[in-house]
């Protein structure tokens, strides 16, 4: 998997199937920011759980949240 920027940050994806857990690494220009883990099921985490992962850091609302009730 590459790297992906969103922004100004870089996230670096890696994981293991043995122990089932992803990791993102978060870098902004250059520097180490912070590590995201999460478990997965099957061979690899899905790219949906990699952009959820990455959109709840950033603080974006992810398409399969519920809207804020306004009552």
């Amino acid at each position: 998997m590459g790297a992906i920027e969103r922004e100004g940050y870089v996230f670096h994806v890696e994981y293991s199937q043995i122990a089932k857990t992803a990791a993102i690494h978060v870098t902004k220009k250059g520097q180490f920011v912070r590590e995201l883990t999460f478990p997965f099921a099957g061979i690899e985490p899905t790219q949906e759980q990699i952009e959820n992962k990455i959109e709840e850091y950033l603080g974006i609302s992810t398409i399969n949240e519920a809207p804020e009730s306004t009552c």
